[in-house]
């Protein structure tokens, strides 16, 4: 079997072996507006080799290559891209048959991977968006305008037309090095403004989830939403429910993972979209009760963006506990007396499974959640003896329980000095570890007797 590396470097076919399945549809682009090399702040050196080389060897072969999406965005802005994705005119069986380290993925939208020992480069066809008509908001007839289907290939221009946002539609062309804007992106990126490409009646209800990426978006990059966006995440914020519960479960975790947590739940609570989605969590967190809740996303900011990792169960925690607080607050009031560790445990159990449920969480991220948020209550009355203080210690949700009550008691200035004893005791039993595994001598051999 060849290795990756040999791959890599395969000869590349010459033109004439793929067929330029759409290039009448490409020459027939129209022009949008074209940044020339010495007019924008790309640089290839700020592209890593491998994407390069796929850049190159497409345009070599007679094609167009094209970096896209919001690596071209980034890359405008001065930031590291998360990821680089390339677009062209040839159709992904021509680019697999081009690149012989590929692979085709997916149905719904077929993409070809091309693998390298320490890279994937995603290698798109330029697309079309659907040909569907919007009604009017206040139509009495309801449409499903879910895209199941996204294989129909087009030109540079359709497919800049097709995607979300318009900042996230501008080209880098490998053949000149210039960018290329079909549809104002780069004067929504020189504004500040996150605009949905097209009519956002329907563009929010092909995919509802770009109502949850244009909040990302703002967030991320401190922009505004613009006001028709805005208004069409207002009128179609219950269409979020259309969508699949695990991709609209990693969406929230994607606001919770990349420290612009805050910005993004204030815009989630503002337009309402975070309601369908959450009620339970919406109701306790919109009021001005909670503002410890919103101090907490600060200091979970500030955390991630230190470079500190938290776990998925910690940061889903962190959205919950409010809920958590004020249900067992409830529960308690209505019992007229405190309730015991014991039966917080189960209090907790059976009232966050339903959601996790409904959020179509992985079984182990909603075990880790309840331990987590049980071995915060036991945290709260810490034990007397050493012997139980040990044991909470060492047990695998301490550290998860501890990072959310140093999250909490930061936030609301409860709890401090009960978190300070905690993290205290477990630096000293950490330390305690690593001195008796050093210190360790070997056993004695014993003699053999003659």
């Amino acid at each position: 079997m060849e290795s990756t590396k040999q791959t890599e470097e395969a000869e590349v076919p010459q033109p004439d072996e793929v067929t330029p399945a759409i290039a009448e549809v490409t020459s027939a682009a129209t022009d949008g507006v074209v940044i020339d090399r010495g007019e924008h702040p790309i640089s290839r050196r700020s592209i890593p080799e491998n994407v390069l080389k796929v850049l190159y060897r497409l345009h070599r072969s007679g094609y167009r290559a094209y970096l896209c999406g919001g690596s071209v965005r980034d890359l405008l802005m001065g930031r590291t891209p998360k990821d680089f994705d390339v677009v062209t005119d040839v159709h992904p069986g021509d680019v697999r048959r081009l690149f012989r380290n590929s692979r085709i993925i997916g149905r719904r939208f077929r993409l070809v991977h091309i693998l390298f020992q320490d890279q994937v480069v995603e290698v798109a066809t330029f697309r079309r968006e659907p040909d569907k008509a919007v009604q009017a908001p206040d139509s009495e007839e309801e449409e499903d305008f879910l895209i199941t289907d996204d294989n129909t290939f087009g030109s540079p221009l359709q497919d800049a037309k097709r995607r979300d946002f318009t900042i996230n539609a501008l080209f880098y062309n490998i053949a000149d090095f210039s960018v290329i804007d079909y549809i104002g992106g780069l004067d929504d990126l020189t504004e500040g403004r996150v605009r949905v490409i097209g009519n956002p009646d329907l563009r929010f209800r092909e995919d509802p989830v770009r109502m949850m990426r244009a909040i990302e978006f703002a967030s991320r990059l401190g922009f505004e939403i613009e006001a028709e966006t805005y208004q069409g995440i207002l009128r179609h914020r219950n269409e979020i429910l259309k969508a699949s519960a695990p991709r609209v479960s990693e969406e929230i975790l994607e606001l919770l993972r990349r420290g612009w947590s805050r910005g993004a739940f204030r815009l989630m609570v503002d337009t309402g979209l975070l309601q369908p989605l959450l009620p339970e969590i919406y109701n306790v967190i919109k009021g001005d009760d909670t503002a410890y809740f919103w101090k907490m996303l600060e200091v979970l900011d500030r955390t991630v963006q230190s470079g500190r990792r938290i776990s998925d169960a910690v940061l889903l925690s962190v959205l919950m506990l409010p809920w958590v607080i004020d249900e067992i607050e409830k529960e308690e009031a209505r019992r007229d007396q405190r309730m015991r560790i014991g039966e917080v445990i189960v209090f907790i159990r059976e009232l966050i499974t339903p959601l996790c449920a409904r959020m179509a969480l992985p079984a182990g991220t909603r075990h880790q959640m309840e331990q987590a948020l049980e071995t915060l209550w036991r945290l709260l009355e810490p034990p007397n003896d050493r012997r139980s203080q040990f044991r909470a210690v060492s047990r695998d949700p301490f550290q998860d329980a501890l990072a959310l009550l140093e999250l909490y008691a930061l936030s609301s200035g409860r709890y401090i000095d009960v978190f300070r004893q905690w993290q205290a005791f477990a630096v000293r039993v950490k330390r305690a570890q690593e001195e008796g595994e050093g210190g360790a001598s070997k056993p004695r051999r014993r003699r053999k007797r003659r």
